[in-house]
């Protein structure tokens, strides 16, 4: 933002500093950012260089502390500190990194501080000196397989090797990391989770490296590259301070996600990651970069869309943060079965048949099949049938069914077999037709056929259109209720892995086939419903179009372990016929150790939730608001039973629904899968029982048919894991009797209380 033709940025790592700072110096700083955009040389505000350095200068905030800034140009500052005035004098290092192009800020002493901090004895050399040799009294340095022109090449800032040399635990290097420049410590923590010099140069460094030769002199310049991360504008400033952590989003882009939001892409693209990465943040900022490039109108030609409305309704929310009513106005949000229910409503204005959900789907099978008297068949098996293979593969014929593909359905069955299935669905269809109900399997189908039929009007009247030299064909688009076009030019889809088949082929024909069509964020990973699919075969082509993002904003190092035990060693696919990992993925947070909690019973456990919570009230230096705590559990029953514990204890407490909280003010309860997306500072899950997760049935399954049985153990897995990785801060897990299979020794070793 300018005032009189000043510019006045904040660099990333500054906000943080800030944020850490007394309430009443935040509002002097507010007001200090207002005075020096419109005028630095206000008296006040006693600018004044840094003796020895010329582009390093200090203002006055308020009478103890002081802003650094660096003088970028004539009129444009970047604030990289703002310090109590007795260490506006320590050992200051900046400087712009010569693989990223960047400007990079240090404070030396702080560094040092926090180093020493985690060791006591350790002492730290300011000044290069041969490295270190090891002794049988002294522990291995961290770092002695790199030298230091490695550790420069892949971004480390060199101001910090010397400190680097010292560092011998986790503890010390996690303490240098929470104050170095962010690419440095993401290197460091690559090489120290035992990454090769390769892997991190190609997965860390190469994604943020400066495309053009750097200049370590024209900070201007550097201030205007993507690994330069800082915000220039009140309203940005203010959200990023007032809301903290949660915050952020708003104003700072790693340099990797900036660059994905930005592309171009020739045509569909997926942005994959674990939990915490960013992906919805990307989702959200691609969303307003292709609003920015559209010609101005009243339309909403960009879909920001998703798999359930609890979702919808927080991605609304969290766009409208982003860029107010006037970013809103142009794009439509929605959740994809909403999408696809007005889809087949606009074309059977009288189709007026109720919606059903999965679980009414079997029971209705279980009643069909009670009713034939047929107990050769289980109705899961039989709706999986119906909606993976008939309704996914559009199957319009008995012949047709007879030739479809079963890829991964695991039990095999032959010609007789289909025969009878396939008669069991159209008494099936016939059931909901009298009911009056129809499935959201089947209101996706019909609706990817209604649009795929608009977008084959769309391309006929094309090739009509090019017949005649680029003249209308007015007959042609006659009666298509106005001249017919595709419904969005640009589709961002979030939540990408849970989305079915149908919904794919509808989405695919809503925009056409051009640049910056599709943009999906997702991962396999934290699939938690069964719809496997290869995006390639349902015509959304992302070859040559992925990236990944590996480093983690929420979750800390000591939940990230513990979360990935829980994933154990099964092979997850990564959206298109290949298979995908979280090699690579990491965090730079710290944090404490998640907590296992073992009681004899539901009832005791229940009760070991409330003492955990009224704990943490009791204790005023940690205590967190109740809407940042949530407390997760396997079915809705007990989901209604802890609400009641918690409420004889005097927790309140707020139901997650499928549309999002049922009130504002409690701690969050729900079941696992009402949690995806969402985060909390604190999370607990509870219930976490050998026979609840996975259920009884599901280890049924393992003997009858293993590959359903493969499946719905992935799955189980992943919702718990999905539930993990809400936490920013905290993580305890409850159980009765015997832990799930699920819980590593990570959590088991963690026990306490309860027997």
């Amino acid at each position: 933002m300018t005032t009189s033709g000043v510019t006045l940025r904040l660099l990333d790592r500054a906000d943080k500093e800030i944020l850490k700072l007394p309430r009443t110096v935040k509002g002097a700083f507010f007001d200090f950012q207002h005075k020096f955009r419109a005028n630095p040389h206000t008296t006040g505000l006693k600018l004044q260089q840094l003796k020895g350095d010329h582009r390093l200068w200090s203002a006055r905030v308020n009478d103890e502390y002081r802003a650094l800034l660096l003088r970028l140009a004539d009129d444009d500052w970047l604030i990289v500190s703002v310090k109590h005035r007795k260490d506006v004098y320590n050992r200051l290092s900046y400087g712009v990194n010569q693989v990223t192009g960047g400007i990079e800020y240090v404070d030396l002493e702080v560094v040092e501080d926090s180093v020493l901090g985690r060791l006591p004895g350790t002492t730290v050399q300011t000044r290069p000196t041969p490295e270190p040799q090891p002794s049988a009294l002294q522990p291995k340095p961290l770092f002695t397989a790199w030298t230091d022109r490695q550790l420069t090449e892949l971004g480390v800032a060199e101001p910090l090797l010397p400190v680097i040399r010292t560092l011998t635990t986790e503890d010390q290097l996690l303490g240098l990391v929470e104050y170095a420049p962010q690419l440095t410590g993401e290197v460091l923590i690559a090489l120290f989770d035992g990454a090769s010099y390769e892997d991190v140069l190609d997965q860390v460094t190469r994604p943020v490296a400066a495309t053009e030769p750097v200049d370590p002199d024209d900070l201007a310049a550097a201030a205007e590259r993507p690994a330069t991360v800082v915000t220039t504008t009140d309203e940005d400033l203010r959200g990023a301070l007032e809301s903290g952590d949660f915050g952020r989003w708003k104003s700072f882009l790693h340099p990797t996600q900036a660059k994905l939001v930005e592309r171009r892409y020739s045509g569909p693209a997926r942005v994959g990651g674990g939990p915490g990465t960013g992906k919805t943040v990307v989702a959200l900022h691609r969303v307003r970069h292709l609003v920015r490039q559209l010609s101005p109108g009243l339309d909403k030609p960009v879909l920001l869309t998703t798999f359930n409305k609890n979702l919808a309704a927080d991605l609304r929310s969290r766009l409208l943060e982003l860029g107010g009513d006037e970013l809103l106005s142009r794009v439509e949000v929605s959740h994809v079965d909403q999408l696809a229910l007005r889809v087949v409503r606009e074309a059977e204005p009288g189709n007026g048949k109720q919606a059903i959900d999965d679980g009414q789907a079997v029971r209705e099978w279980r009643a069909l099949l009670d009713e034939l008297g047929e107990d050769t068949w289980d109705p899961e098996f039989l709706h999986e049938e119906w909606t993976q293979v008939i309704l996914g593969q559009a199957v319009g014929s008995r012949t047709d069914y007879f030739r479809a593909r079963r890829a991964g359905r695991g039990k095999s069955i032959g010609r007789a077999e289909r025969a009878e299935i396939w008669q069991l669905a159209e008494r099936f269809t016939q059931r909901l037709d009298r009911l009056g109900r129809q499935t959201w399997d089947q209101i996706a189908e019909r609706a990817a056929r209604l649009e795929m039929g608009r977008e084959q009007r769309i391309q006929n009247i094309a090739r009509q259109r090019e017949e005649v030299g680029g003249l209308d064909n007015v007959h042609l688009q006659d009666g298509s209720g106005g001249w017919l076009r595709h419904r969005y030019r640009h589709i961002v889809v979030d939540e990408a892995q849970d989305l079915r088949p149908a919904h794919w082929k509808m989405l695919r024909a809503m925009a056409p086939r051009t640049s910056d069509d599709l943009f999906l964020v997702g991962d396999t990973h934290q699939r938690i419903y069964k719809n496997q699919v290869t995006l390639g075969s349902l015509g959304v082509n992302i070859r040559g179009r992925s990236a990944k993002l590996t480093l983690s904003y929420r979750t800390t190092r000591q939940i990230l372990r513990s979360a990935l035990g829980v994933l154990g060693e099964t092979t997850y696919d990564d959206l298109d016929g290949g298979s995908e990992t979280l090699a690579g993925y990491r965090s730079v947070l710290n944090g404490g150790l998640p907590a296992g909690h073992a009681f004899p019973d539901w009832d005791t456990e229940r009760e070991g939730v409330a003492a955990l919570i009224t704990g943490w009230d009791a204790d005023t230096d940690t205590a967190v608001p109740h809407e940042q705590i949530a407390v997760c559990v396997p079915t809705n029953q007990m989901a209604m039973e802890m609400g009641y514990t918690l409420k004889l204890h005097g927790v309140d407490a707020v139901e997650i629904r499928s549309d999002g909280p049922n009130g504002s003010a409690g701690v969050h309860i729900g079941t696992m899968f009402r949690f995806k997306g969402l985060e909390y500072q604190r999370m607990i899950i509870a219930g976490v029982t050998d026979g609840l997760v996975p259920r009884a049935d599901v280890s049924r399954l393992c003997d009858v048919e293993p590959t359903r049985y493969r499946h719905e153990i992935q799955r189980a897995r992943s919702l718990l894991f999905v539930a993990a990785t809400r936490a920013r801060d905290s993580v305890d897990v409850f159980w009765h009797g015997r832990p799930s299979p699920f819980l590593d020794s990570s959590w088991v070793k963690t026990e306490r209380g309860g027997r």
